[in-house]
């Protein structure tokens, strides 16, 4: 299909030669254009018809599109880039999210618990309290919630509030008593039931333990989710977000396909499920990008260890303020693990496994070069999804092996606050290793992991240039070295994420041919203070040239 659109866009730099033209929907003038095509990387204009870009260069190159019916977009010298494609992304949950009780910025146990109590004041007997995204690194001392700090102002409604890194979450002892949980109950390889000096729960599951609460939690209903999936892609819109890879779609594709029908659906969604359900995507005959150019499936996600905040990130030595663990393995990574990868690639399925320690990652790597043992070379683009703490001799693995690093920069100016409690300086060395990374020839593909970081792009374009901790500790960046640049981190952000999606012949870049998804800037993020990229805003978000969000 992109082939006939190429064919048709030279079509019309030909009838501009024999002094006639088709008109463009839309053509943009007197703009900054970074198109991120390293061919052509400056442009003024862009002229877009029928979704696709058909010309781009300068306001001449375009005029000629100018028709009766085209809208004109003069940019005011503004900066364009191509559209944010956030390459890790729990969709559903950001949309869910929006309407749940927000404990992020809670910077005491204090306000921690006077937001459940306002926010359980609002809600029906018997309604669950969920969400929350809470960070207990803010509180000194950074001891963990209970149920009992909570039990007195939930009285009627079961909690389990998660973690903001989703990987522990608080439950009250109303959702513990209709889960079933208590003294007796076991952990389970993989997660851990947090217990008080005698034994008993005090309400925080991590990981895999977690599915005790989550199997009583009624699921949403299809309204529900519908109303959350709109609030999620029209959030998106207005933060410049065009595309994005949600790594636990699973049944929310259909969702997702219904928001399209209905012509509501701003972003362009790449749906994954379970590494668990490779079997059954095979059967069905589906293979990685199943779809059309709005909604895609065909990818799978599964999970080496747990979170660095919840010290269950597997690591290769203990950490320090936890010397009792060194993390935790997620319960099939030494059983099933490398099979299901293997079979899930001969199946023509793209895996994509979360790993956040270094032993994680490690052995997720060994795991891949096995792959390329047992069936052969090929185009798979494995990906590790956060690829956050590594040995730094494995950094130069991610080019040698061809594995794209799905990171996600926000994380590193969260985590910087207090991950020296955690780990040394030689783990250290290896953390949140863009610059590394890239010089070593591996591909990045930049994201947010929201809702356990805002979907804002340029908040984590800020966090990759700056590496300046949320605390401003650090304003020449934690672990400077790895930093880089505004020009690259726009292209992980954008091509980089489109390539770990096998999009890049379709978006990532601005040039003929391709989606016309781009967006337009409040500021010149490019030359600008990189301190003042945070405060920079979107003023005009488009996808397939339509105009989906317009700053008031």
């Amino acid at each position: 299909m992109k082939n006939i659109f190429v064919i048709f866009a030279a079509l019309a730099f030909v009838t501009v030669a024999n002094g006639w033209t088709i008109s463009a929907d839309v053509v943009v003038v007197n703009a900054n254009i970074h198109t991120m095509n390293t061919k052509q990387p400056m442009a003024r204009s862009m002229a877009v018809l029928n979704g696709r870009i058909v010309a781009i260069g300068s306001d001449a190159d375009t005029k000629a599109h100018i028709g009766p019916k085209t809208r004109v977009i003069d940019a005011g010298g503004k900066t364009i880039i191509p559209g944010f494609n956030d390459s890790h992304v729990h969709f559903m949950e950001t949309g869910q999210q929006l309407s749940w009780v927000d404990l992020r910025t809670a910077q005491t146990p204090e306000e921690f618990v006077e937001r459940i109590k306002n926010f359980a004041a609002k809600l029906p007997k018997g309604r669950w309290i969920l969400g929350g995204k809470w960070d207990h690194e803010n509180w000194t001392p950074n001891n963990l919630p209970t149920a009992a700090m909570i039990d007195a102002v939930t009285p009627d409604n079961p909690v389990f509030i998660d973690r903001l890194d989703g990987h522990m979450a608080l439950a009250n002892s109303l959702a513990m008593k209709m889960a079933k949980v208590d003294k007796d109950t076991k952990d389970m390889p993989g997660g851990e039931i947090v217990r008080d000096a005698n034994g008993n729960p005090t309400g925080v599951f991590k990981d895999s333990v977690m599915s005790y609460i989550n199997r009583v939690i009624p699921d949403p209903s299809w309204d529900e989710r519908l109303e959350a999936a709109q609030a999620a892609t029209d959030h998106a819109a207005s933060l410049g977000v065009t595309s994005v890879q949600d790594m636990s779609a699973g049944r929310d594709v259909g969702v997702y396909q219904e928001l399209l029908r209905r012509g509501t659906l701003k972003t362009r969604i790449y749906g994954c499920s379970p590494l668990s359900d490779y079997k059954r995507w095979s059967n069905t005959g589906i293979r990685a990008g199943f779809g059309n150019a709005m909604v895609r499936a065909g990818c799978l996600k599964g999970f080496m260890d747990g979170s660095l905040g919840s010290t269950t990130a597997w690591f290769f030595e203990p950490y320090l303020d936890a010397p009792n663990t060194s993390g935790l393995p997620m319960g099939d990574v030494m059983t099933t693990m490398k099979t299901d990868i293997i079979e899930a690639d001969k199946a023509g399925l793209q895996v994509n496994i979360h790993a956040i320690g270094d032993r994680a990652n490690a052995t997720l790597l060994d795991y891949f070069a096995e792959v390329d043992k047992v069936n052969g070379p090929a185009d798979r683009r494995f990906r590790i999804e956060h690829s956050q703490h590594l040995r730094y001799d494995d950094l130069k693995r991610f080019g040698s092996q061809k594995v794209v690093a799905s990171m996600q920069p926000f994380h590193a100016i969260d985590d910087g606050r207090w991950a020296w409690k955690r780990l040394d300086e030689g783990r250290l060395r290896g953390t949140y290793a863009f610059r590394t990374i890239l010089d070593t020839g591996g591909v990045l593909a930049f994201g947010t992991d929201s809702p356990v970081a805002p979907l804002d792009p340029i908040l984590g374009v800020y966090a990759a240039v700056t590496r300046r901790t949320l605390d401003d500790k650090n304003p020449g960046g934690w672990l400077p070295d790895q930093k880089v640049t505004v020009d690259e981190t726009i292209r992980a952000y954008t091509w980089g994420s489109a390539f770990a999606e096998f999009q890049e012949n379709e978006k990532g870049t601005l040039e003929t041919g391709k989606l016309a998804d781009f967006v337009i800037l409040s500021e010149d993020i490019f030359t600008i203070d990189p301190v003042r990229i945070r405060d920079a805003k979107v003023t005009m978000t488009l996808v397939n040239g339509k105009v989906v969000y317009e700053a008031k």
